[in-house]
């Protein structure tokens, strides 16, 4: 199973100056219960947005830069071949951007995990649209913010619509 896993806004922003738009305790350690155990597929901006390998998971980078080289990273030249040692590693396996790889993954991608922040802040990159024409959603819980987590945001879930 190939599941995208995405925190983005009201209108599917996601990230500004290579950064997350706000800081969510919650949703990182939701982030971290799903992930944990698996190989997670990221570009490279987010690789050195995040600026360490991921502890518990195979974290895998796609990178067209051929003299880039990180320790303890897996470094792939395509999304085919990230999701080809992936399944290797595990049936599950976990894409956690930014915008360009999820743009090319919506299509291979079973399961999307959303936390739709309840949010509209200024962004240069975004989630693809999530047509209802191929995704459904299936849960959604939602928490409003306190002390610690400073927007109302929801854990959504959606499965592609199988078509025959």
């Amino acid at each position: 199973m190939t599941t995208i896993v995405v925190a983005m806004g009201e209108k599917n922003e996601i990230g500004a100056d290579n950064q997350l738009l706000w800081h969510l305790p919650k949703d990182l350690k939701h982030f971290k219960d799903l992930t944990s155990g698996h190989p997670i597929i990221m570009g490279r901006k987010t690789y050195e947005s995040i600026g360490k390998p991921l502890p518990n998971r195979t974290n895998i980078v796609v990178s067209r830069k051929k003299d880039w080289f990180e320790e303890g990273v897996l470094i792939v030249g395509s999304i085919k071949e990230a999701v080809k040692f992936a399944k290797k590693i595990n049936e599950n396996i976990f894409i956690i951007g930014g915008g360009n790889i999820y743009e090319q993954t919506m299509e291979i991608a079973d399961k999307l995990e959303v936390t739709l922040v309840k949010a509209q802040l200024d962004a240069d990159t975004y989630f693809p649209k999530i047509s209802t024409k191929f995704w459904s959603k299936t849960s959604e819980i939602c928490h409003e913010k306190d002390e610690k987590n400073q927007y109302d945001f929801c854990f959504q879930t959606y499965e592609k619509i199988k078509t025959e």
